[in-house]
């Protein structure tokens, strides 16, 4: 099993008080030549629409020294989940799990603006010390 990012407890934590169940975690998804793990699956009744919405998140916690090189592993891994939810758990949508820090210091900049709508990626934006959600962008 992968070792798990240093913000995964509190991603989970952060889901659970937005009124996510975590059903998977990890969540492995199955493929003809081998496994992929993202690092959680979750699910919620939309009470107004009657209708379950499912996610999975890679969290990404950015601390080695290069946050660019860190942006293309995590980019890199996202379109892989993406492709092989596709596949196999098309309805869910998957996020990538990054803390207020990194947004804020980072994720604002143009190349990682420029690549979320290019590859229309969905963030979800945590704060570790709190453990809450603070931001989704879809």
């Amino acid at each position: 099993m992968p070792a798990r990012d240093i913000f995964h407890k509190a991603v989970k934590i952060a889901l659970q008080k937005d009124g996510w169940v975590v059903t998977h975690d990890p969540l492995t998804i199955d493929l003809a030549d081998g496994q992929l793990q993202v690092d959680l699956g979750a699910e919620r009744l939309i009470a107004a629409y009657k209708d379950k919405q499912q996610i999975a998140v890679e969290i990404k916690s950015f601390i080695a020294p290069s946050a660019i090189s860190e942006f293309h592993t995590a980019l890199g891994q996202y379109l892989n989940y993406r492709v092989a939810l596709k596949v196999r758990e098309p309805e869910r949508l998957l996020y990538l799990g990054i803390s207020i820090e990194i947004y804020e210091g980072f994720f604002c900049r143009q190349l990682p603006q420029l690549s979320l709508q290019e590859y229309q990626m969905k963030l979800v934006v945590f704060d570790p010390t709190s453990e809450v959600i603070v931001k989704w962008i879809s």
